[in-house]
């Protein structure tokens, strides 16, 4: 399984930091944002890793992270993308990359306490469709939201006004090589762009979605707020202790 750290976008709710650097360049705590992702996979055995990024300041993420020695990583692949168009949009560029096989994505602005490596095992096991990790917040009409039944997820809403559950969907995703095939099919939301929802609500159709639930704390860190609350995290209790797992649970 290969791993994808999505790294893209303009960052325009975090002006006017990012008129400067892109987003997950900025620091959090004593690291820079971009680092905690690529811990992530590496913590779930993952170590071809590629790198989505955009904007001007592209450049820099190679300045920073080089072929990733720093991680222990014989080498890093990275890809550019145009524009803002959508996260599943971002992950459509590195088809080549995957090589029929699955991949791991992790959204560059997620940091998690602990680690996915149980999840992962889940999902090589699982050995097709699609997982999803879930973690409980008091604000879930921030994020995508998913509608339970039992241990079955019957659908995703993005960012509902009345959510019919507390669970958030964080931002890491594990895809079969079908993913991109699900991508092509989609079209613009009202926001202009191909919607990650859009892909896992075809997964949860096609019922070989599951999903694990994540101990430990997460959070994003694409707002004032949530930057600060990530920093604060960090600086109290660390991220990416390998002693935190998952809970599996099957849709």
């Amino acid at each position: 399984m290969k791993g994808v750290v999505l790294a893209g976008g303009l960052g325009s709710r975090l002006h006017p930091l990012t008129k400067v650097t892109n987003k997950h360049l900025l620091p959090v705590y004593n690291r820079p944002m971009i680092h905690y992702p690529i811990r992530t996979l590496i913590n779930a055995g993952i170590d071809d890793i590629m790198i989505v990024t955009g904007g001007n300041s592209a450049g820099d993420f190679l300045k920073l992270l080089g072929n990733g020695k720093d991680f222990g990583l014989k080498h890093l692949d990275y890809t550019y993308q145009e524009g803002e168009g959508g996260i599943a949009d971002a992950l459509s560029l590195v088809e080549h990359f995957a090589d029929d096989g699955p991949v791991c994505v992790v959204l560059g602005d997620n940091i998690i306490e602990g680690n996915i490596h149980r999840a992962a095992e889940d999902y090589r096991r699982q050995g097709r469709g699609a997982k999803i990790l879930l973690k409980k917040v008091h604000d879930p009409q921030r994020f995508g939201v998913p509608e339970l039944e039992g241990e079955k997820v019957l659908r995703i809403e993005e960012k509902p006004e009345f959510p019919k559950s507390d669970f958030a969907v964080i931002g890491v995703y594990f895809y079969d090589s079908s993913v991109f095939d699900v991508i092509r099919t989609l079209e613009p939301s009202q926001r202009g762009e191909l919607e990650i929802t859009d892909v896992n609500n075809h997964y949860i159709r096609e019922g070989t979605m599951t999903w694990n639930e994540l101990e430990g704390w997460w959070t994003d860190a694409g707002t004032f707020e949530s930057l600060l609350r990530a920093t604060n995290l960090v600086a109290e209790t660390g991220a990416n202790n390998e002693s935190v797992e998952v809970k599996g649970n099957e849709s």
